[in-house]
């Protein structure tokens, strides 16, 4: 029937849109005003078997219990050849934000953060992929070899440094490499259920708190994902720094926010980068038609943000060589902080106007015993 033809239509458009205005597998999540304790000592389970990938600790937040552990775990990857990119908590001029971790062929940027086992702040040293299977460096991983076959040695330099977040009062001054940056922008996908479903156990647990365990939780690493008895589990051995609560402003020290406008970048370089969606209209001509469109759209943008990032940095040099003033740095923050808005706001229409524009089209309606129409 018309009627339903319509809705039907709507609704992909709808749809569409929403693939391109929905957050991206690195979008900001979380908001909070003070920092995350340091990350805890601890050693790592031995992996369950092959194709396993070690995803480090880290401190996550709850309004209603402030910041918890999510302890490290060994997961299977989504697909051989994918590796996983931390995620880590960064300032962004006027709160900490979390960016979210992801699956990927490369390792991203994950804030120069020492989560150790492979993950020392730059890259992933714990293994590699070969011919389908997952290489393990016994030198940082916990492997057994009876189980699995496939390790190595190599020595790598152990940083023993536990701060949990990079800028800010005290963080870690690292920022994304090129390299880094094109991993985020490349093929790749958000945590697997299995995550997700971790991580919500450990909200949960009372024990995971900070304010509960001081800093070095009961239960800092897993062999199996939501496993949190057994022998599997690891207790952290000590806190990585002494702990101090944070200080209270009115009973609120954080907000959540989740949707990407509550929390705006201050730099080009904190706009994450956009989900892509395959066009799928049932002709391959078209799809290819529209892939190669999008293909072109992405390209000017990420030379935006490229040009815009290049002016922005220039311009941190400039404050830095002429020692400026928190005064005239402030300015110049807010000023980079619009041109961020203003640019992610132009890109973001952009996508929903070409999503528009490639949703597929109504198909004709016939009326029962008649002819098309």
């Amino acid at each position: 029937m018309k009627i339903k033809s319509s809705i039907r239509s709507l609704l992909l458009v709808m749809g569409a849109l929403l693939c391109f205005a929905a957050p991206s597998f690195a979008q900001v999540g979380i908001s909070v005003s003070f920092g995350p304790p340091a990350l805890p000592v601890y050693e790592q389970p031995v992996c369950p078997g092959d194709g396993y990938i070690w995803t480090p600790g880290y401190w996550s937040y709850a309004e209603d219990g402030g910041y918890y552990w999510v302890p490290g775990t060994w997961i299977e990857a989504p697909e051989p050849g994918f590796l996983w990119t931390p995620g880590y908590w960064g300032w962004g001029g006027s709160a900490f934000l979390f960016h979210t971790g992801y699956w990927g062929p490369t390792v991203g940027f994950y804030g120069g953060i020492n989560y150790g086992f492979g993950y020392g702040g730059r890259g992933y040293e714990g293994g590699y992929w070969n011919s389908g299977h997952f290489f393990y460096n016994r030198e940082v991983t916990n492997v057994n070899v009876t189980v699995v076959h496939n390790v190595y040695n190599k020595t790598v330099i152990v940083n023993n440094t536990h701060v949990s977040y990079n800028g800010g009062n005290g963080g870690v001054e690292a920022r994304a490499t090129a390299q880094e940056e094109e991993a985020e922008r490349g093929r790749h996908v958000g945590p697997v259920a299995a995550q997700t479903q971790h991580v919500e156990e450990a909200r949960k647990n009372p024990e995971l708190r900070a304010s509960a365990n001081n800093g070095r939780p009961p239960i800092a690493a897993t062999q199996r994902p939501s496993e949190f008895k057994g022998s599997g589990v690891v207790a952290a051995r000590e806190a990585g720094a002494p702990y101090k609560a944070p200080e209270r402003t009115n009973n609120t020290a954080a907000r959540t926010e989740n949707n990407a406008a509550a929390a705006k970048p201050t730099h080009v370089k904190d706009i994450p980068a956009a989900t892509r969606t395959a066009p799928n209209t049932g002709n391959p001509a078209t799809d290819k038609k529209y892939q190669a469109q999008q293909d072109k759209m992405y390209a000017q943008q990420d030379k935006q943000r490229q040009q815009l990032a290049a002016k922005q940095e220039a311009d941190h040099q400039k404050l830095a060589a002429q020692k400026a003033s928190d005064a005239r740095t402030q300015q110049v923050e807010q000023k980079h902080q619009q041109q961020t808005e203003q640019l992610q706001q132009r890109h973001t229409q952009q996508q929903q106007q070409m999503s528009a524009r490639q949703a597929p089209k109504a198909q004709p309606s016939h009326e029962s015993g008649g002819k098309p129409k």
